[in-house]
């Protein structure tokens, strides 16, 4: 493949992208797949906007560093070496480690906003969106954020209702239209998951 195949991968919080995209990422060898993650891309946290209630709101688009996001898929999408510190979100005890993104025939460009945002949508080859329904993804999210992040219940139950409902229904949910792929994920993601894999594998071997 002489130039890089761009996935983008996309779905509302907790839709199950992280286990999808590990899942996805173990089906090939580490030399043909690369992902690079908007999770690595958020504004620092004191920059990061506040609701009425003073609660950071980390589900907004101007959460993210969309110009760094964009300029570093850009380069990789030209075969360029991106280097960028890991986020930590809150965890201010660890050390962010440098993260190295190298160019692979299949690049995969994963996060809630990577439709949403124009400069980035443009450079995908193939757009992938994982849906499930909400008292799934809420179930999920409160598992994750509780042994992730370390929020309590009533503190989840918070930020689903006021940041993460508002956010899907405005900036991700309008641009389930624009994929070339839906994969449902309520039970399982088997099924999509294999003809994902079977198609990449085929632009791999055909050398794009």
């Amino acid at each position: 493949m002489n130039t890089p195949y761009l996935v983008g991968i996309t779905g509302g919080s907790a839709s199950g992208k992280t286990t999808f995209l590990r899942r996805l990422l173990a089906a090939f060898p580490e030399e043909q797949i690369c992902l690079i993650s908007q999770d690595n891309y958020y504004h620092p946290r004191e920059l990061q906007h506040r609701d009425a209630q003073g609660v950071e709101n980390f589900d907004l688009p101007v959460s993210i560093d969309s110009e760094a996001y964009a300029a570093d898929v850009l380069r990789i999408s030209q075969g360029q070496e991106v280097r960028r510190l890991e986020y930590l979100f809150n965890n201010s005890n660890a050390t962010p480690q440098e993260l190295v993104f190298r160019p692979a025939p299949i690049v995969v460009v994963e996060g809630i906003f990577v439709f949403y945002f124009e400069e980035i949508a443009r450079l995908l080859n193939l757009k992938v969106y994982i849906d499930a329904q909400e008292h799934v993804k809420l179930h999920r999210r409160i598992i994750r954020d509780r042994d992730e992040r370390g929020y309590d219940l009533a503190d989840v139950l918070y930020r689903y209702a006021n940041h993460v409902a508002p956010t899907y229904e405005k900036f991700i949910q309008p641009f389930k239209a624009e994929a070339d792929i839906i994969i449902p994920n309520n039970r399982h993601f088997e099924n999509g998951l294999e003809v994902l894999v079977g198609f990449l594998r085929g632009k791999v071997a055909a050398g794009g």
